[in-house]
């Protein structure tokens, strides 16, 4: 069955590369987790804020606890995809994304990241500063 996305999911466009495939031209498994990487990013950069100067402004940066696919259909060399998320969770230390993967109305892959928010300097965890936890609240 078909996830339905919310209404105020975000998504960005990923064309399919060479590098991005295996030797059957097909996007390899564990190259999906980049893409949700790279849409984690720019949903980040959406609420006004880059990652690097989170770290050097506010000493955190974000890093996976938890990642899980299910892979539904295959995506090929020169594909132009649809990679999204919704926030399902959001807590003082962590995001929990649902990510979806799409090739025009078709799903090809859906998976769940968890996030934690650390201290650099230590690289433990750290509650997400007001001022983000407030924008990233109002995205949800």
């Amino acid at each position: 069955m078909k996830y339905e996305q919310r209404a105020n999911a975000f998504s960005i466009p990923v064309r399919v590369y060479y590098e991005d495939t295996d030797a059957g031209g097909v996007v390899y498994y564990a190259n999906y987790l980049k893409f949700f990487e790279r849409c984690r990013t720019e949903w980040m950069r959406q609420a006004g804020h880059d990652q690097s100067q989170l770290a050097v402004d506010a000493g955190i940066a974000f890093v996976a606890r938890k990642a899980s696919c299910e892979y539904l259909k295959p995506a090929r060399l020169d594909d132009l995809l649809s990679v999204g998320l919704e926030v399902e969770k959001l807590t003082r230390v962590r995001v929990v994304f649902r990510h979806h993967v799409r090739r025009g109305d078709e799903e090809l892959v859906t998976g769940v990241v968890e996030i934690a928010c650390v201290d650099t300097s230590k690289m433990t965890p750290a509650p997400i500063p007001e001022f983000l936890h407030n924008k990233l609240d109002a995205l949800k």
